[in-house]
């Protein structure tokens, strides 16, 4: 009975084993094939990725010089003062309308707003941020440009962009608020401490790195934006003044979208270099955007 018994077991070990043994080889091949594909889309994403970098930056540095930064555009030619004080002067508007807004909405959501208000404020901010920038663009032409009677200018030009880069202002400070939990507030108020005192003392300075994250990351989203400037900001080849409204601005994202169109040399040379600004600008901004972060989760 025992030799019968132990030989059984051995018979259904060795039955069993090389299931097992092709169950195993076929979790290690679908593996290896996963983990292939990935890094094959990988590669092929970074491909593109460098090209694309390698011929704005081999295109464009050639256009780098001094005259550049001091001198207008003219026609098809000539400088990009005027284009880079556009650009900053609707960076620097846009930011002065989104920022506070933006902040003062995530804080309210996040700490003081019932919890179906603020999923109403949270979806109506995620449909806002999935409009087609030209939606926003055709809008403040007729309402701000035509409507208002502002014509193009820095003023329309900024408030589009503020529209624009307003939900991801207002979602990154929410989820800065939500990740401090709630005792430092609960805390703050047992104290003496008023809410207001409390989030402006105590919680502010906990998320400010995450709010900062927030309004530069909006800030590069809104350096690559050319439809709703095309309609609100318009285009001048003259450096920009303090007359807000009906006075159009130049700005770089027109230069690369236009002058690569035209059939000349120097024109082409002029949208490169103007490509390798807001690249630059770009890549700054995001440099800022990861020791901020760096420093949140040392401070954390």
């Amino acid at each position: 009975m025992d030799t019968r018994a132990d030989s059984g077991v051995s018979e259904v070990s060795i039955q069993t084993m090389p299931s097992y043994e092709m169950h195993s080889y076929r979790r290690k091949v679908k593996s290896i094939a996963v983990w292939s594909i990935s890094f094959a889309a990988l590669a092929f994403v970074m491909f593109i990725i460098l090209d694309i970098l390698l011929s704005v930056i081999s295109k464009g540095v050639p256009g780098l010089s001094l005259k550049l930064f001091a001198t207008q555009t003219s026609g098809i030619a000539g400088g990009l003062q005027n284009a880079i004080l556009g650009t900053l002067m609707l960076i620097v508007i846009s930011s002065l309308i989104s920022a506070p807004l933006g902040v003062l909405a995530g804080i309210y959501i996040s700490l003081f707003a019932p919890k179906r208000f603020g999923a109403v404020i949270r979806f109506i901010s995620e449909v806002l941020a999935g409009i087609p920038s030209i939606v926003i663009g055709y809008f403040g032409y007729m309402v701000m440009v035509l409507q208002w009677g502002m014509g193009f200018s820095a003023l329309a030009g900024g408030i589009s962009l503020s529209i624009i880069i307003l939900p991801y202002i207002v979602r990154t400070t929410d989820a800065s608020f939500r990740q401090i939990p709630k005792s430092y507030l609960e805390g703050a108020i047992a104290l003496g401490m008023t809410p207001f005192m409390a989030t402006r003392t105590v919680l502010l300075k906990l998320a400010t790195p995450g709010v900062l994250t927030g309004i530069l990351l909006a800030v590069s989203i809104a350096l690559g934006e050319t439809a709703p400037l095309i309609y609100t900001a318009g285009w001048s080849n003259f450096d920009p003044n303090l007359q807000l409204i009906k006075n159009p601005v130049a700005y770089l994202t027109y230069v690369v979208w236009t002058y690569l169109n035209e059939p000349y040399n120097a024109a082409h040379q002029l949208a490169y270099t103007a490509a390798l600004l807001l690249v630059a600008i770009v890549l700054v901004l995001h440099l800022l955007v990861r020791l901020l972060q760096r420093g949140s989760i040392k401070h954390a």
